[in-house]
């Protein structure tokens, strides 16, 4: 008897939390039991049971990182339980865990253990969202969205906002500040191109045209959040008393324009071109020559000779 009872446990091993608790003498029941009466408050459910939560605020999940989770929860199970509720018998939907619900459908799993928990639609929506940003790692767009969601569906306040995530009022509105930038920086947050730091420094920026300039830089030349912030107060801090030239040579977005002409330039006539231009748009441009074959390469080029 002592051996069979051996048997079961090492046979629980490597199918997670729920299946060890199955192995207690309350929940020695048939398997398809198992699906209706709680296990120490955990209910083991099909996979085919549950559907994704429509309100999820991650909008993207790594292939990688999924496989090398179903492939843990091969080896060790589900050690945390999924979090879902009821819809009704044999029903259920995710309010938490979907990277675990995703994986365990990899590893081959028919089922998994789960909390189930009663919730109207808006009651979920705030579960779902609140419990995502406290345990995933979402990127500062996924936050910034589940803020706002959490702020105009949930009617919550940005006090009341900042009470239910643990975060004071100031760092709240520094994620929403982060919508109101363009859609390619926001694409960028949501890469990983630019960091939090980069976009809080960017979106001080009123100016779209000179926001995207300086978020371009900050990518090309891999500038870091310091740098950035130091070409933004430049851009925003403009002294009176200093002459448009000055102005000018202080600008980087401005800076950055002539640099891409001028590069441009270089390439199209194979050799190092100077271009200048002042406050009022006016300049010049250079494009020196070696030798008299080289004065006759670019002429051709400009179609001269």
């Amino acid at each position: 008897m002592a051996d069979n009872k051996t048997t079961k446990k090492r046979g629980a091993l490597g199918r997670g939390l729920g299946a060890l608790l199955q192995d207690s003498p309350a929940t020695n029941r048939p398997e398809r039991e198992a699906v209706v009466h709680p296990v120490a408050g955990i209910f083991e459910i099909e996979l085919s049971e549950i559907q994704v939560n429509p309100y999820q605020p991650r909008v993207h999940f790594d292939k990688d990182s999924l496989n090398e989770l179903a492939e843990s929860i091969r080896v060790q199970g589900i050690i945390q339980p999924v979090t879902v509720r009821k819809l009704a018998d044999k029903e259920f939907q995710l309010i938490s865990g979907e990277r675990r619900f995703q994986a365990s459908k990899i590893a081959g799993l028919d089922r998994i253990p789960a909390y189930v928990r009663t919730a109207n639609d808006q009651q979920m929506l705030e579960m779902a969202l609140i419990e995502n940003i406290q345990r995933e790692n979402l990127n500062a767009l996924e936050i910034a969205h589940s803020y706002q969601r959490l702020l105009s569906e949930c009617d919550l306040k940005q006090e009341q906002l900042g009470d239910r995530v643990g975060k004071n009022r100031t760092t709240v509105n520094n994620y929403l500040r982060l919508l109101k930038l363009p859609p390619d920086i926001q694409a960028g947050i949501r890469d990983q191109k630019i960091s939090m730091g980069h976009a809080r420094a960017l979106v001080n920026i009123e100016d779209v045209d000179k926001q995207l300039a300086i978020f371009n830089k900050t990518i090309e030349e891999e500038l870091s959040v310091r740098k950035v912030e130091s070409l933004v107060k430049i851009l925003n801090s403009p002294k009176e008393e200093e002459d448009q030239d000055v102005k000018q040579r202080l600008d980087p977005v401005k800076k950055y324009e002539i640099n891409k002409i001028q590069q441009k330039l270089a390439s199209h006539f194979g050799t190092k071109v100077a271009l200048k231009a002042d406050a009022k748009d006016k300049g010049e441009i250079k494009i020196p020559f070696h030798s008299t074959s080289d004065l006759n390469r670019i002429l051709e080029i400009l179609e001269l000779i």
